[in-house]
């Protein structure tokens, strides 16, 4: 039985090809599901050839120490695509890495589906060019993404947001913090300081920090810290509990969010929670960013929008004391502050598509691994 390949190389990636793998599996498709992903992925069904805690590094410097490691898995990969037995291969974000297997792929004639397309609205576009040439179709999640691929030559296909999926189970703002047991009075702060070693190593202390000052302000407020399974947090430098692999949950109870750039954001926006933007990075990764980067946020959620939604604090911004000046309207009920960002977050996930996107890849996948038309799912 020939396979489908899946390859996504960090936490994320892997909670979105596992749900197109269990969609795959529950339509009892005709292929063996393969893939470099992580636990979601093995859950869902898919063979590992690889683990993604091997793999989750970030920004320029950090992966050249990894360039052995990454050069043998894509070895590994080339052999295993151009062996015959891979149908299609099913890329999830990681663009760094899977641009090379989409090219590895094209030349053997196998057919790529690149699910979470690398962000060329923000850095390096002349990617495009190399998408038109190795990317038979491409599944995007952010509106605006279609027509930019369209216009380079991608067949691209906006299929919403995945997130959608996994809110579809949201629990309501009673039952989510009566899990945490936080009372009904009760204000609550709620950080994420990312699901990387080198995000929690560079976050973890102005974010306590800023949770201390808005104690310090109102005494009463619970601060909760949304954490990755896999990642420790030493508990002499966080004196908060820890929650981990329910960051909707802890969303959805929380009064407002401190949150690291990147999709926990758009999470935020669609659990209707207020947030500020924070990011820090080596002085050298910045200085890379700055030249690099073309747009002028760094969070999704003010990407989305065009606009700032959420105040963005980033580098030498990044102090408690201004970061609790715009968290503490926030976390009251009655400000205008708030009022007007829960608006602007709701505008923003109108804008992120229906709920499904996992059903329509999977769709989309089975059209280019069966020579045979097929029945859409959903």
């Amino acid at each position: 039985m020939r396979e489908i390949l899946f390859v996504a190389g960090e936490v994320s990636g892997d909670l979105h090809a596992a749900g197109v793998a269990r969609v795959l599996k529950e339509a009892g498709a005709p292929f063996v599901l393969t893939g470099v992903g992580g636990d979601a992925m093995r859950d869902a069904g898919v063979e590992l050839v690889e683990h993604t805690e091997r793999l989750a590094v970030m920004g320029f410097i950090e992966p050249l120490k990894h360039v052995p490691h990454f050069y043998r898995l894509r070895r590994d990969l080339q052999r295993r695509i151009e062996s015959g037995r891979v149908a299609l291969v099913v890329l999830i974000d990681y663009a760094g890495f899977n641009m090379r297997v989409a090219a590895t792929a094209a030349a053997a004639g196998v057919p790529v589906l690149y699910y979470i397309t690398p962000q060329v609205w923000a850095s390096r576009a002349r990617r495009l060019e190399t998408l038109a040439r190795t990317v038979t179709r491409a599944a995007v999640i952010l509106p605006f993404e279609e027509r930019l691929l369209r216009d380079h030559g991608i067949d691209a296909t906006f299929v919403g947001h995945p997130l959608l999926d996994r809110a579809a189970s949201l629990p309501d703002r009673t039952a989510a913090r009566r899990a945490l047991g936080i009372g009904p009075d009760e204000r609550l702060l709620a950080l994420f300081p990312g699901s990387r070693a080198q995000e929690i190593a560079r976050h973890l202390d102005p974010f306590v920090a800023t949770a201390r000052e808005l104690q310090r302000r109102d005494p009463a407020l619970r601060v909760v810290v949304s954490s990755a399974p896999h990642v420790t947090i030493p508990a002499e430098r966080c004196p908060f509990p820890l929650v981990h692999s329910a960051s909707f949950s802890v969303l959805r109870a929380a009064d407002a969010a401190m949150c690291k750039s990147g999709t926990t954001t758009l999470e935020a926006a669609i659990a209707l929670c207020p947030l500020v933007v924070a990011y820090r990075t080596s002085a050298i990764e910045y200085a890379l960013a700055r030249r690099l980067v073309k747009i002028p946020f760094i969070g999704l959620v003010n990407i989305v929008a065009g606009y700032e939604v959420a105040r963005e604090f980033v580098q030498d911004a990044l102090r408690p004391a201004a970061v609790a000046d715009a968290l503490q309207p926030l976390l009251d009920h009655h400000s205008v502050q708030r009022k007007v960002m829960v608006e602007r977050l709701a505008a923003v996930r109108d804008t992120l598509g229906q709920p499904g996107a996992a059903a329509r890849v999977a769709t989309m996948a089975l059209e280019m691994a069966s020579p045979v038309p097929t029945v859409p799912m959903r």
